[in-house]
């Protein structure tokens, strides 16, 4: 990390050091309350790990690293007060989901930097549009009006390569801010802005892969870091594989290990190094950026050993903050086995509170566009609702009709204003947590190209100075 806090419950601290053949320079440090316990040695020459011990009643400030004949300072701050008992999201709350790219255009002189590889392209669907975290700022009072209490982005960090790079899960630096959406400090400022308008933040967390554009690719500190030596293999996507007893381990071993695509190479949380350096990273922003909650991508791809180990680390820091994973799959049982509380007939225990509820998602798009019939229409959300009892709490799930990821749900329910208005309905009184999609409000759709991405993903009109259409003020909107 950048810097790190003094009062943390976990007194240890690894730092990752890279630069050219400093694993043989002499390492020493000067701070009172803080030890340097070992130094680790990896494969490639250009890196150390320091195992730092931050002792009680050490006080704030610089900590002195020296490295051979250079010396670098490394902030040690004092945390904000309450920090450890910040609340996260839960049951009261509703949230609004912004693909940030796509929402609002606030500065437009970050659209095009030379120092990314990507610019900024309006007409085409796939590539960046110029929205960005000043955007997002300026609508906080427009996203409060409509009564959400919680802002998730899709991720906001850098990915630097040469196309489709809008989406945000291609990070190439985990501890940056995309330059094309503003700063680290400009996102601190967002969560600040939005806390004092009653708004909790989520950032969007990727512990399964990184961007082959990753500062690390060229120079990996381990033969490991990344599964399959750094070598392109896809998953199966078998997510049963984690829980079926008869799976083969080849079957288990492809869904962890494999890639989504090759430009997001695996990372390998087995190896103890890159675990420790996400679980720190997670710790970093939670506190760095007054976040209230976290959504975790891909969840049931990363290894499970090490994912209910970042999560109880996380929880042990700040035992009252809410997550909550993806696993898309339409079958409870397989939702219900990622939940906390459960009782896994492998002995399986995590800790991670939400899941999204798309088994809920997919009945309830189904029982309102089908006939009704003796096991068709509205009897799918009943009986999707009756399996409830395979989750150990219900209550905490979080329920939605569509995301970033999905056709728009106007267009799943077939450009229908009745059926919308019901599922509305629905989804913000049923059990658990209610997600909405930024655009909804003004019935964004995409029935002209089922599934494509860039259409799900549209720019909200009034976001750009040049839109004639403004669902911010409702300027061109029709009655529906």
């Amino acid at each position: 990390p950048p810097s790190w806090w003094i009062g943390m419950k976990d007194t240890k601290l690894q730092l990752m050091v890279h630069g050219e053949d400093i694993s043989n320079a002499k390492i020493s440090i000067q701070k009172p309350g803080v030890k340097l316990v070992k130094i680790h040695k990896p494969e490639s020459s250009n890196y150390i790990f320091l195992d730092l011990l931050i002792l009680p009643g050490t006080t704030p400030g610089d900590l002195k690293i020296n490295i051979g004949n250079k010396s670098i300072k490394y902030p040690l701050q004092a945390r904000e007060p309450g920090s450890a008992a910040r609340k996260g999201f839960d049951h009261s709350d509703i949230i609004y989901l912004i693909t940030p790219d796509r929402f609002a255009n606030g500065d437009p002189s970050n659209d095009t930097l030379p120092e990314m590889i990507e610019q900024a392209n309006r007409k085409n669907r796939g590539g960046r549009h110029g929205g960005d975290i000043q955007g997002i700022s300026a609508h906080l009072d427009y996203i409060k009006e409509m009564g959400f209490t919680t802002l998730w982005s899709m991720p906001l960090l850098e990915n630097n390569l040469a196309t489709y790079t809008y989406h945000g899960y291609a990070i190439s630096d985990f501890y940056k801010t995309d330059p094309r959406y503003g700063t680290n400090e400009q996102f601190r400022e967002l969560c600040l802005q939005a806390k004092v308008r009653g708004i909790k933040t989520i950032m969007d967390v990727v512990l399964n892969h990184c961007s082959s554009g990753h500062w690390w690719m060229k120079d990996k500190p381990f033969y490991d870091w990344i599964n399959y030596g750094g070598n392109y293999i896809n998953t199966n996507h078998r997510r049963e594989a984690n829980q079926d007893i008869h799976a083969s381990q080849y079957d288990k071993e492809k869904m962890q290990a494999g890639w989504f695509v090759e430009t997001m190479p695996d990372m390998n949380t087995r190896n103890p190094y890159l675990a420790t350096y996400l679980i720190q990273n997670t710790i970093w922003w939670i506190e760095y950026a007054h976040l209230a909650g976290l959504r975790i991508d891909t969840y049931p791809y990363i290894d499970k050993t090490f994912s209910s180990s970042w999560s109880k680390a996380v929880l042990h820091e700040y035992p009252h903050l809410n997550m909550v994973g993806e696993e898309w799959s339409y079958n409870p049982i397989i939702v219900s086995y990622w939940q906390k509380g459960g009782k896994n007939k492998d002995g399986y225990t995590s800790s991670l509170k939400s899941l999204f509820d798309f088994p809920m998602q997919s009945a309830l798009v189904n029982g309102l566009n089908e006939k009704e019939a003796f096991n068709d229409g509205l009897i799918k959300i009943y009986q999707t609702l009756a399996n409830d009892f395979v989750y150990a709490n219900p209550k905490d799930l979080l329920v939605f009709g569509d995301n970033h990821d999905m056709d728009r749900l106007f267009t799943q329910l077939k450009n229908d204003p009745d059926l919308m208005q019901m599922a509305l309905c629905y989804l913000l009184t049923i059990r658990g947590i209610p997600q909405i999609y930024y655009g909804t409000e003004v019935l964004i759709e995409n029935t002209s190209k089922p599934g494509d991405h860039g259409l799900i993903r549209t720019d909200f009109p009034g976001g750009w100075k040049d839109d004639t259409v403004n669902g911010f003020t409702g300027t061109g909107l029709t009655k529906d």
